[in-house]
């Protein structure tokens, strides 16, 4: 397995394992489907120098991708924080894929110039919970009962970790 900047014929499969997380609900707060230009859009503003989006490729088919992308762009005082985003094929999940993602990661994001790594989850994701705290991020911030998924209510998490 190799973990690489993506590129943009990555598009479709990023696209793919996003939306499996949309389907299962609780690993996101979107509740339709990412359309390709939506996804288009969101890879364009992701400049791999300073944003950069990696995809996990295993015999030549992605079966994972994390991403680096700011943090409240306009706020200049925060240019040093990323908001860290990790999705993993429904085929290859409770393989440590989401592991080596995240190792990845947290080990090149002080050379794209950030200090600090932000997650945004709900509550209702315990895998996603264990896997940043397998990496020493805490707990910064609860939204209580904020999100609403079928009419069932989730906290929206705020998970750091200083680099």
């Amino acid at each position: 397995m190799e973990i690489r900047i993506a590129r943009e014929e990555d598009l479709e499969a990023i696209n793919t394992i996003y939306n499996q997380a949309v389907q299962q609900q609780f690993c996101t707060a979107h509740l339709e489907p990412v359309s390709m230009a939506e996804r288009k859009q969101w890879f364009l503003a992701h400049k791999p120098v300073l944003h950069p989006v990696f995809v996990a490729e295993n015999d030549g088919r992605i079966v994972g991708w994390v991403s680096l992308g700011p943090y409240r762009e306009d706020r200049q005082a925060l240019a040093h924080v990323a908001e860290v985003s990790y999705y993993v094929d429904e085929e290859e999940r409770g393989k440590g894929l989401g592991s080596k993602l995240m190792a990845h990661t947290v080990g090149v994001a002080s050379t794209y110039g950030f200090s600090a790594l932000i997650a945004i989850l709900l509550n209702r994701n315990p895998a996603s919970i264990g896997l940043l705290q397998k990496f020493g991020f805490k707990e910064w911030g609860r939204m209580p009962g904020i999100a609403r998924i079928n009419e069932h209510l989730a906290d929206h998490l705020y998970y750091g970790l200083k680099l």
